[in-house]
């Protein structure tokens, strides 16, 4: 069973906690991606864990 996405709504409303730049969605690893901070927050059961504690560091 896969995780849902979050909603298009959400999405658009959603910053990065870390640096307030924009964010977007990455269906292949079920993460919200701040490209600024170099950080993925994790998606589960479709609500984003903006937290920064919880996010992990992108490679590259």
């Amino acid at each position: 069973m896969t995780n849902p996405a979050p909603s298009p709504e959400l999405l658009a409303r959603l910053v990065c906690p870390v640096t307030k730049g924009p964010v977007h969605y990455d269906p292949a690893s079920n993460s919200i991606i701040s490209p600024e901070a170099g950080l993925a927050f994790p998606v589960r059961d479709g609500i984003p864990v903006m937290l920064p504690e919880q996010a992990v560091t992108l490679e590259g």
